[in-house]
């Protein structure tokens, strides 16, 4: 699974630490859904994407071999 998050805080010039705090995780999980060290869950990822005001498609994408 791909992502454009570090892309998305860009665009609202966020860190990840504000992000976490929004919508109730650590900094750290953020890092590694950034990294691709980490899927998030389906609420976690619902809650990322109602954070930036998008469909969750628009934010995390399948790679072919998933």
């Amino acid at each position: 699974m791909t992502n454009t998050l570090k892309v998305e805080r860009a665009i609202k010039n966020i860190t990840q630490e504000e992000l976490a705090q929004c919508i109730g995780v650590s900094r750290q999980t953020i890092n590694a859904i950034e990294k691709k060290k980490y899927v998030p869950s389906t609420l976690l990822a619902l809650k990322i994407a109602r954070y930036f005001d998008k469909p969750v498609e628009a934010i995390f994408k399948l790679e072919p071999e998933d």
